[in-house]
This record gives structure tokens, C-alpha cells and sequence, in this order.
């Protein structure tokens, strides 16, 4: 049997590739629960510092497999956040210490866009395309689209995406600021690994606690946001992990130099 997702580790990089090509990626039960434990234990995983998820060509992920879904398969369903669960526990993955990057390769559909949402940024590949057709299909979102899309392409934008159903092409998501690169199809993983080794070189304690506080942030008011960022700083200097500061910013001129 093929496996239904891939791994592969290298220099700290975990590629974690979704592998049913002939379903287009669509998530039934068997890959749904590889996936989240595939990616649970590189998260956990002590020889990697970055999360790469992809999917097998031609698709990244076309959602949740519709027949797996009216056979009421329980993994599929039963992933919808509790009130008591932490929001920050809640969407396809629960909380990541480490950071996650979608390698957006194809469509990007309805519960696949869910899972490119949950990414903390997106490079796409100039095939790349997103819908969010769960309206069109008679279904609700539960992996948070109705609170990631508009906080990535706002809330207008958001709306019509959802009611209409209509696809948009990577130039377009780049324009909305839903992804950050656009590549072309054959550079996506070389790019996207590349910006994986840039995050690897920095301060990994650093790196992670910086996107925990986006984390906690975007829960807040602004002000609230504020102070939560202060507090984290302070906590950071009197725990001593501030330390080899000088050695550190003429690493960051030299590399500036070399980037300009």
C-alpha cells in the first residue's frame, strides 16, 4: 500500500508531503489522522526546526472526501473544536511550536484551503489555486476559514470567496496578500526550502516564542495585544536568554551585506 504521506527530514527540515495523487489529496479518515500525527511528530521531533507541508502533484489538497464525509466517519467529524478546547489547540493541527510553511503545489480546496490557512505562511506555485467552495457542496466550515481568511485577505474579500465559491489563481492570492511567493512550478520546493534554511539559521528559542506571541496576539484587542508582547520581552531578558547579543548583531551585518 502507498504510503498516504511522505516524510522526509534534512538539514532540519521536515517535507511532509500529502500522497493520495489519484483523489486529488481529498482527506478521508486514514489520511486525515496520518497527516495530523505525521506532522504532530515533527513538531515534536528534536532534529527539526521547520514544518514544510505539500501535497503529491497535480493538487495540493481537495478538501475533505466527500463520501468519507457522508459515511460519518468519525475522524473527519469528530475534528471540530470543543468550548472548552484552547483556540490555540483548534484547526486541523492544534498548536505548533515550530513553524509551518505551505508549499501551496495545485488546488487548494474548501478543507485543503483550511489546512493552507493553518500554515503560518504560504509560498505558491504559479499552478497553485484556492476556493472555498463548502457553500457550493452544503457543508460549514469548522477548521476556523471564517476567522484565518479574513484575517489574511480581509473580510470582504472573505465573504465573496465563500458565497461564491469562485476559484482564484496564485497572482490573484498573492495581490490579497493570502500567499507570500509565487514561483514557478518547479522551483516551489527548492524556493520554500530555501526560506526553511533561512528560519533554521536564526535563533530557534527566539524564532518560536516571536510566533507564539503572533499567536496569543491575534486573540486580542491591540492594546491588549501590546502588553502581552511587552510581558514576553521582559520575560525573555530576566530568563537570560538574551545572551551573546553583540556576537549575534555582526552576524546579522554580515548577512545583511551579503543579501544586499
Amino acid at each position: 500500500m502507498t504510503d498516504l504521506v511522505l516524510l522526509d527530514v534534512s538539514d532540519r527540515v521536515a517535507t511532509i508531503t500529502l500522497n493520495r495523487p489519484e483523489a486529488r489529496n481529498a482527506l478521508n479518515g486514514d489520511l486525515l489522522e496520518t497527516l495530523t500525527q505525521t506532522v504532530a511528530g515533527a513538531d515534536a521531533d528534536d532534529a527539526v526546526d521547520v514544518l514544510v507541508i505539500t501535497g503529491a502533484d497535480p493538487a495540493f489538497c481537495a478538501g475533505l472526501d466527500l463520501k468519507a464525509v457522508a459515511s460519518g466517519d468519525p475522524r473527519l467529524l469528530g475534528s471540530a473544536p470543543t468550548p472548552k478546547m484552547p483556540v490555540r489547540d483548534r484547526g486541523p493541527f492544534g498548536t505548533l511550536t515550530k513553524p509551518l510553511i505551505g508549499a501551496i503545489n495545485g488546488y487548494a480546496i474548501t478543507g485543503g484551503f483550511e489546512i493552507a490557512l493553518a500554515c503560518d505562511f504560504l509560498v505558491a506555485s504559479s499552478n497553485a489555486q484556492f476556493a472555498d467552495t463548502h457553500a457550493r457542496v452544503g457543508l460549514q466550515p469548522w477548521w476556523g476559514l471564517t476567522v484565518a481568511l479574513p484575517q489574511a485577505i480581509g473580510f470582504r474579500r472573505a465573504r465573496e470567496m465563500s458565497a461564491t465559491g469562485n476559484f482564484i489563481d496564485a497572482q490573484t492570492a498573492l495581490e490579497w496578500g493570502l500567499v507570500n511567493h509565487v514561483v514557478p512550478h518547479d522551483e516551489l520546493l527548492p524556493f520554500t526550502r530555501k526560506l526553511a534554511a533561512d528560519i533554521v539559521s536564526s535563533n530557534q528559542p527566539a524564532v518560536r516564542r516571536i510566533l507564539a506571541t503572533y499567536d496569543d496576539g491575534e486573540l486580542l484587542t491591540g492594546n491588549d495585544a501590546w502588553l502581552v508582547e511587552a510581558d514576553v520581552s521582559k520575560a525573555w531578558f530576566s530568563g537570560g536568554q538574551a545572551s551573546d547579543l553583540e556576537e549575534n548583531r555582526k552576524a546579522v551585518m554580515e548577512r545583511g551585506r551579503a543579501q544586499a
